[in-house]
């Protein structure tokens, strides 16, 4: 697997409309984006897809996976030139690079079935990317999980993009 991730922050102005356009997003425009605490915050060269795993403390998460990293956002573009199941491993794959010690809970997501494109498997692409149905939170989301066993092979992402958001000169990974 080619990395087609590139490491970002949690205010890049580049990734800032990407996630004013999830549906999740609590307040759109707010030059920040990402939950507090830990996290790892991943965007495409063009700036077409848009990955944040968070790692929050467990004393402070109230569902059923504390201590597990949490993928608070992920958003593809149509123009993405990625499946979004290619998308998403390479984007643990990332994590794993960056966090080595995976929590035993592996990593989790939530889908809300209502406001994303309707399929027959609300998730499919998480599906597809190993992450298997775990159960609902008590809002009624979705939540899917990968366990380490089932993650990819760790997988750095490229560093981050020089400004204007074009790979570096000598990056030959790019």
């Amino acid at each position: 697997m080619s990395q087609p991730w590139r490491r970002s922050s949690r205010a890049d102005p580049r990734a800032l409309p990407l996630a004013d356009r999830h549906y999740n997003r609590q307040k759109p425009g707010s030059p920040q984006f990402v939950p507090p605490g830990r996290c790892l915050v991943l965007l495409t060269d063009p700036a077409d897809a848009l990955w944040v795993t968070s790692w929050p403390i467990a004393a402070y998460v109230r569902h059923a996976w504390a201590g597990a990293w949490m993928n608070s956002l992920f958003r593809r573009e149509p123009e993405c030139e990625y499946l979004a199941s290619d998308l998403i491993a390479a984007a643990v794959a990332a994590t794993r690079a960056h966090w080595p010690d995976v929590p035993p809970l592996g990593i989790v997501t939530f889908v809300d079935p209502t406001k994303t494109r309707r399929k027959r498997d609300p998730g499919r692409c998480y599906r597809r990317a190993g992450f298997t149905p775990v159960g609902e939170t008590k809002g009624g989301l979705l939540a899917l999980q990968q366990l380490p066993a089932d993650m990819p092979d760790p997988i750095d992402a490229r560093p981050p993009a020089a400004a204007g958001g074009q790979g570096d000169l000598f990056d030959l990974t790019a």
